[in-house]
C-alpha cells in the first residue's frame, strides 16, 4: 500500500469506529427512555393502589361498628331486624368493594404475634399457652397482598414468672433446675 492509499483507509475506520459509538449511544438512550417509562409507570401504579389501600382504610372502623351493631341485633325486636337485615347488605357491599380491592380481613386468635400484622394493647400471663400466642382480637386485621392495611389489635400471652407460681411449682422447678447444673 501507499501512503495515500492507508490515509484514506485510517479517516473510513476512525468514521466507522465513531459510527459504531454513535450508534451504541443511541441504543442505550433508547433503553434508558425505555426503562424510565416502564419504571415511572410502575411507581404510578403503586401510588395509585397505596392511595386506594389508605382511603379504604379510613373505612374500616365504620365497617367494624356495623359488624358490631350487627351482631346485637338478633335480640331486638322483629321491627329492628328489618333494619338490621338491610344493614347487613349494606355491609355486604362494603365487604364486596374490599374484596375487589384484594383487601382482606385475617384471623388472629390462636397464632402466633407478629408485629408486622398484630399490635398488642393487652398482655396475659398464663402458662396454658406458648409465649407470644394471641388469647384475643380485640380488632379485626385486614391486610393487601403487599402489606397490612390496618394491623389487628389483639391480647398476648406472656410466660408466667416465676414467682407467680405456687411455692410447691416453684420448689419443684428450682429442684429440677438444680438437678441439671
Amino acid at each position: 500500500m501507499t501512503e495515500e492509499e492507508n490515509k484514506v483507509e485510517a479517516p473510513e475506520i476512525s468514521v466507522q469506529a465513531q459510527l459504531d459509538e454513535f450508534k451504541d449511544k443511541y441504543y442505550r438512550a433508547l433503553a434508558d427512555g425505555e426503562n424510565a417509562r416502564k419504571r415511572l409507570a410502575k411507581e404510578k401504579q403503586e401510588m395509585l393502589r397505596y392511595g386506594v389501600e389508605n382511603a379504604i382504610g379510613e373505612f374500616l372502623p365504620v365497617i367494624d361498628n356495623f359488624e358490631t351493631a350487627l351482631r346485637h341485633a338478633d335480640a331486638a325486636s322483629p321491627d329492628i331486624k328489618n333494619w338490621a337485615f338491610g344493614f347487613q347488605m349494606i355491609l355486604a357491599q362494603f365487604k364486596e368493594v374490599l374484596h375487589n380491592h384484594g383487601i382482606v380481613a385475617f384471623h388472629s386468635e390462636g397464632c402466633q404475634f407478629d408485629p408486622s400484622f398484630h399490635d398488642a394493647v393487652e398482655i396475659a400471663e398464663t402458662d396454658t399457652v406458648p409465649e407470644g400466642t394471641i388469647l384475643q382480637e380485640f380488632t379485626k386485621g385486614y391486610k393487601s397482598a403487599s402489606r397490612t392495611i390496618r394491623p389487628a389489635r389483639v391480647k398476648v400471652a406472656k410466660a408466667l414468672r416465676k414467682t407467680d407460681l405456687p411455692e410447691e411449682e416453684l420448689a419443684v422447678q428450682q429442684g429440677q433446675e438444680g438437678e441439671t447444673l
